[in-house]
């Protein structure tokens, strides 16, 4: 069995564990809920529901995410992954809305619910249950890099508090013969629109491109630098197809004196190791190093380094026939490069005098 296809299963099985719970706990509360006349516990019955119809969602979508690519989409359909999680947060979203519009309904003609021994035993129950499948869910989420199983098991631990808020409620009545209901609903009803909206923003920053993981761009870096004749490894770049599929660009800086079947053989082994490791297809450039320009490399990184944002430099490379200097400086979002620029022109005036130079400017894409 294929990685890909184990990790498909372990989902669906996860998602339908949370199906059946979620049911469970929603034919309870709504008996519950009926029986008492209890607002607070009928939308609890309701958001159960619906954590049912996000696992649902969450299935479908990891079974049109495993489709093969073809003409139209070659990088395969792994976003529908990433569509399945904004649903999701859609289906939280609406009925968080439709929770509060209950609730202020409730406030404004408030009822008197009627509680029993047995439906405070079940609310109890439920939110022990909820906890423990919150951290199931979460956790397997994780584990196997689903972004719709990680929002279902988030909101079904937010589940189980919004849950002890409803039995407070019960508590409160009982005690004291006031009705809270209505007021706790709206509570609940404010979270789970909140959750929906931070779900919903996380899902559709993933559609638009999120910067990469640090860790594996860190990562994947440190696998190229580990192979004999690379100096460095520079201006990663990562494009995200679905949790399991990715493919990006690497520069690497290497010695100038190797010859075309040197780099072939080691830029083939970068694109081995870290598509192995990382499931990442990678394209790879070169800058050679002339690593007799040691001194002038280091005055020129020690200058560019001097400025404010700037983060990096590297493929600083001089040519002596031709005087020629050109290298590429990593700057954040902030600088004004044409300033920058200009500034930099004339210090490299100063270090290599009647030499022409090119500065190209990098954007941190990866960390």
């Amino acid at each position: 069995m294929s990685e890909t296809t184990f990790r498909k299963k372990q989902i669906t099985k996860t998602a339908l564990v949370s199906i059946t719970v979620n049911l469970l706990l929603s034919a309870f509360k709504a008996a519950v809920g009926f029986i008492t006349g209890s607002i607070a516990i009928l939308l609890d019955a309701v958001n159960n529901l619906t954590d049912a119809v996000s696992s649902v969602v969450t299935i479908i979508g990891i079974r049109l995410a495993g489709k093969k690519p073809d003409e139209k989409h070659p990088f395969g359909h792994g976003r529908i992954e990433y569509f399945s999680a904004i649903i999701v947060s859609g289906i939280v979203l609406a009925a968080g809305i439709t929770s509060m519009i209950e609730s202020v309904k409730k406030i404004i003609l408030p009822e008197m619910p009627e509680y029993t021994t047995a439906s405070i035993v079940i609310i109890t129950t439920a939110v022990v249950v909820k906890l423990s499948l919150g951290k199931y869910v979460t956790g397997r989420g994780r584990k196997y890099n689903s972004e719709a199983l990680v929002a279902s098991g988030s909101d079904a631990s937010f589940d189980a508090v919004l849950s002890a808020s409803t039995l407070l409620g019960i508590l409160i009545t009982l005690v004291f013969k006031i009705n809270p209901d209505g007021w706790i609903g709206a509570v609940i009803s404010a979270f789970i629109i909140k959750a929906g909206l931070e779900m919903m923003t996380e899902s559709v920053s993933s559609v638009i491109g999120n910067r990469p993981d640090s860790a594996i761009a860190r990562a994947i870096r440190e696998t190229a630098c580990s192979f004999d004749g690379v100096l460095g490894a520079y201006d990663l770049i990562l494009h995200d197809y679905g949790p399991e599929y990715a493919i990006g660009s690497l520069h690497i800086e290497i010695p100038a004196e190797l010859d075309a079947d040197q780099i072939h053989q080691l830029t083939q082994k970068i694109q081995r190791a870290v598509s192995e490791k990382y499931h990442v297809i990678l394209t790879i450039g070169i800058y050679a190093i002339d690593r007799a320009h040691e001194g002038e490399r280091k005055k020129i990184n020690d200058c560019v380094m001097s400025h404010q944002g700037v983060l990096g430099t590297h493929a600083i490379y001089i040519d002596d026939e031709k005087k020629y200097v050109s290298l590429d400086v990593l700057t954040d979002f902030r600088v004004d490069r044409h300033a920058l620029l200009d500034d930099l022109n004339g210090h490299m005036e100063e270090f290599l005098p009647g030499y022409t130079a090119e500065i190209n400017f990098d954007t941190n894409y990866s960390e």
